[in-house]
């Protein structure tokens, strides 16, 4: 019989703290994913397939070209749409941008946009890792030997003024100046855009409008007080018109077509979203 999926989730141990924000074991017992979708995700990640592949697209609704065993994947400033067949069994392990530089290193940058097997980034090490997982007993096992093979990667420094760039972004949920970050740092412009984009993976002035984005969308999931113009405003968007366009490319949706979807059904947030 049909039933939810199992799913285990536990936050990263001591160790793994300043690398990923969690690790999760999800097998399906009958009930699959349909047109699942995440709107620009804000952590990367590594997924070890024990089950029938994800089919994932990036920006489009995936097809069968689109199955996916064990892979690593970089940030993506647009809607992932995730399918399965209700098989689809992993364990999966969500980097920290940080995180992601100290794990991939200098190939962070190549995973940007993209979806990349295991064994294409590892070799014979990403064919031995989702072997052991499989044969491990027990998803506490599991957790375990994929935090070791993380740990034991994860040997790339990133830099000072890219953490600082990085948390000042966070901090102010993208509502701050790539300008002011760049002097205060004591770089140029140009050159804070190039770092960063080589150890994040895309350019300040992206994961800034990432951040501004997923803060508009839990000031409407927590306090819609307002309506769009309000959430808008808050989130530290020009205008209302900024804010559809902004939906539209990172979750593929209006804001109204997103608040729909995800039952955020306040009356203020079902009209003049922009769509």
């Amino acid at each position: 019989m049909d039933a939810p999926p199992d799913v285990v989730r536990r936050p990263p141990s001591p160790r793994l703290a300043r690398l990923v924000s969690s690790i999760s074991f999800y097998r399906e017992r009958g009930i699959g994913l349909a047109a699942f979708r995440h709107a620009a995700p804000l952590t990367l990640p590594l997924l070890v397939n024990l089950g029938t592949p994800f089919r994932i697209a990036l920006g489009h609704q995936p097809d069968t070209a689109d199955a996916r065993p064990s892979f690593a994947a970089g940030l993506f400033p647009g809607p992932v749409v995730i399918e399965s067949d209700g098989h689809a069994e992993c364990v999966q392990v969500d980097f920290t941008p940080l995180g992601a530089y100290r794990f991939f290193g200098g190939a962070v940058p190549d995973l940007t946009a993209r979806i990349v097997g295991l064994d294409d980034i590892w070799g014979r090490h990403g064919s031995d890792l989702r072997a052991r997982v499989a044969e491990a007993a027990g998803w506490q096992r599991r957790f375990e030997i994929v935090e070791d093979f993380v740990l034991r990667h994860a040997v790339h420094e990133p830099s000072s003024e890219i953490a600082f760039a990085l948390q000042t972004l966070w901090r102010g949920a993208g509502a701050v100046r790539i300008a002011d970050i760049a002097f205060d740092i004591g770089w140029s412009r140009k050159h804070l855009t190039r770092r960063f984009h080589h150890e994040i993976g895309v350019p300040p002035k992206t994961l800034a409008q990432m951040l501004r984005f997923h803060r508009a969308c839990i000031l409407a999931r927590t306090d819609g007080a307002g309506g769009w113009a309000a959430i808008a405003a808050e989130a530290g968007y020009a205008d209302q018109a900024h804010l559809a366009r902004d939906f539209r490319i990172f979750s593929g949706e209006t804001p109204t077509g997103w608040a729909a979807r995800l039952d955020v059904i306040d009356p203020r947030l079902m009209r003049d979203g922009g769509g």
